[in-house]
């Protein structure tokens, strides 16, 4: 009979020998198993680096987007290579969509979600390093893009369609001006715009009614400094004598306008932006003039910071005929977005007379903004 202490050490030894055996096999076969593994993020991850881990089956390394054969579906994907498209909206914009996914702003449903994958701060490392596939500095970027005041013209040059409608009740009758503005962008920095107003007048029976005159022009963005949040634009406006002098509904004279444009980004989506610029009749003996305009608004995005975006803008307009005595004006208001993708926006505010008051009456002013770059007007609605 074997003793107690033999049994003891057969236990020990064939315990020492499966131990062994385990940890050979283990070690044997972690590099395998760690050779299938996909590439970690490095803990210090950069744009690139997170790009490269979650965004090229889709967006391919050099951001110009997959084959269909690639991903699997219809839906065009962007060239973040194209200028033009890159530079059009701002860091939010994109940061939403990363962040929420493709529906956040009406987009295909295939580019999904990665909030819950990446923090704040890896969407806004991806989404600058997604903006240096844009190689042309001359691109004013869309941060530097800020909402439309309702008298202050942007520095910022786009391409949009504005619908703007004035109503003011002077003593003894009523004046009504809606008007059509189209802008296009032109190249990097340019953008030519024209407006064409159609006024309604009524001191006495009948309405009196016609198009006004009609101005062109043309702007030119001279700074777009996204560091400093500071853009800059020059540009001229003429207008041409194209309503009825007889009835109030025109000038009936040629009027040159040099215009600058200067937009400042303030913290905490805040803003103001300013124009002045000079009225300069082509007939000799025209009364000249002199203007500025300032504007002062802060936005605020609805549904967590993703959603609607709401701002109050104030105006303060000043103007004054050389020689002459001037006027002021203040215009409280509000812009908001309508569609998803936020291409589509409606704006209501009081121009309010702050002297000369028995001359000058309140205007009511409204707009409805539609920035067709970004697609047709019933597109992004949900």
């Amino acid at each position: 009979m074997n003793s107690p202490l033999t049994w003891r050490r057969f236990v020990w030894v064939a315990a020492a020998l499966h131990f062994s055996v385990v940890l050979t096999a283990a070690l044997h076969a972690a590099p395998q198993t760690m050779a299938q593994k996909p590439p970690a993020i490095p803990a210090t991850r950069t744009g690139e680096d997170i790009f490269r881990a979650t965004c090229i089956t889709c967006h391919q390394i050099d951001g110009k987007g997959s084959p269909r054969s690639v991903v699997g579906f219809d839906a065009p994907l962007p060239d973040f290579t194209d200028c033009g498209f890159a530079t059009a909206e701002s860091d939010a914009d994109w940061q939403s969509v990363v962040h929420e996914g493709g529906p956040i702003r009406g987009l295909d449903r295939h580019m999904p979600a990665f909030g819950d994958a990446l923090s704040k701060a890896d969407i806004a490392k991806v989404v600058t390093y997604i903006r240096s596939f844009c190689t042309e500095k001359a691109w004013p970027q869309g941060d530097l893009n800020f909402p439309r005041p309702f008298f202050t013209e942007k520095a910022f040059p786009e391409s949009e369609t504005v619908f703007t409608t004035k109503a003011a009740r002077p003593e003894g009758g009523r004046e009504i001006e809606q008007a059509f503005e189209y802008e296009r962008r032109v190249g990097s920095r340019g953008q030519i715009v024209a407006e064409i107003p159609l006024q309604f007048v009524r001191e006495a029976d009948p309405w009196v009614r016609g198009m006004g005159d009609v101005e062109i022009g043309y702007k030119h963005t001279l700074i777009g400094n996204l560091r400093t949040g500071t853009i800059v634009s020059a540009g001229a406006i003429v207008t041409l004598p194209t309503g009825d002098e007889t009835t109030g509904l025109g000038g009936g004279t040629v009027v040159y306008e040099p215009v600058v444009y200067a937009g400042q980004r303030l913290p905490g989506l805040s803003f103001v932006q300013g124009q002045a610029g000079l009225e300069l009749p082509h007939v000799s003996g025209g009364e000249r003039s002199a203007f500025v305009n300032m504007a002062f608004g802060k936005s605020f995005a609805a549904d967590r910071g993703f959603g609607r975006l709401w701002t109050p803008i104030f105006e303060v307009l000043w103007a004054r005929p050389f020689g002459g005595e001037s006027s002021w004006d203040v215009v409280p208001g509000v812009q908001v977005s309508l569609s998803k993708i936020q291409h589509v926006r409606a704006a209501v505010g009081v121009r309010v007379p702050v002297n000369q008051r028995t001359e000058r009456t309140p205007q009511l002013v409204f707009y409805l903004l539609w920035d067709w770059a970004d697609g047709g007007f019933f597109e992004f609605w949900k």
